[in-house]
């Protein structure tokens, strides 16, 4: 069973997190964040991952301490619940469309972290908000993810005018994503996939 269990604690966030990559999709999830809670929710389901996650953030200044640490946290449970990563078949990739959304995703777990998001011109992050919640925080939440999992990830959003789908597309692609690459390739389960015999160095 690929499993593991973070504990964090900063001035600006105390964070609990346990994920089992080969589950069934239950999660229980509360950052103080409701929009973030939904997003894991639906990572954990498209994923098939058990997640338990709890956060208590510095709230009264604003979101982000709390959307980058959980990222952060949630890299490394993912990593380290892949040990040596024999056998996976480290590449995955995912075209999802969700109504006038089509987002696309691919990941590399290649141990070296990297992060490419695209967005339509039309759809500056930056300026924009899903209720409460500023979109910008997608591409810091990816960031800390990608960083502290070790992973290259390249995420295009082809099509949006929603930012709610746009988010929402991303997180579920992601999942997708995450899903195939860690999935077992039975040509060459006793060996790492890569050439050099080892990831991330």
């Amino acid at each position: 069973m690929r499993s593991s269990s973070i504990q964090r604690k900063t001035k600006e966030t105390a964070i609990s997190l346990e994920i089992t990559l080969d589950g069934t999709g239950k999660s229980d999830i509360k950052t103080g964040i409701g929009f973030l809670d939904h997003m894991l929710e639906l990572f954990s389901f498209h994923g098939s991952f058990d997640l338990t996650l709890r956060c208590e953030g510095d709230l009264h200044v604003d979101f982000h301490h709390t959307v980058e640490d959980c990222g952060i946290v949630l890299g490394e449970a993912f990593n380290k619940s892949l040990g040596d990563k024999k056998g996976i078949k480290r590449y995955g990739f995912c075209m999802l469309p969700m109504d006038e959304t089509l987002v696309y995703s691919a990941v590399d777990i290649s141990g070296r972290p990297f992060l490419c998001l695209r967005v339509p011109e039309s759809m500056p992050l930056v300026l924009l908000r899903a209720g409460d919640f500023p979109a910008q925080l997608l591409e810091e939440f990816l960031r800390a993810f990608v960083t502290h999992g070790k992973l290259c990830l390249h995420m295009h959003i082809l099509e949006s005018k929603e930012i709610h789908h746009l988010i929402e597309g991303s997180f579920k692609a992601l999942a997708r994503t995450l899903k195939m690459a860690i999935g077992y390739d039975s040509t060459t389960m006793a060996c790492v996939p890569s050439t050099k015999g080892i990831i991330g160095e």
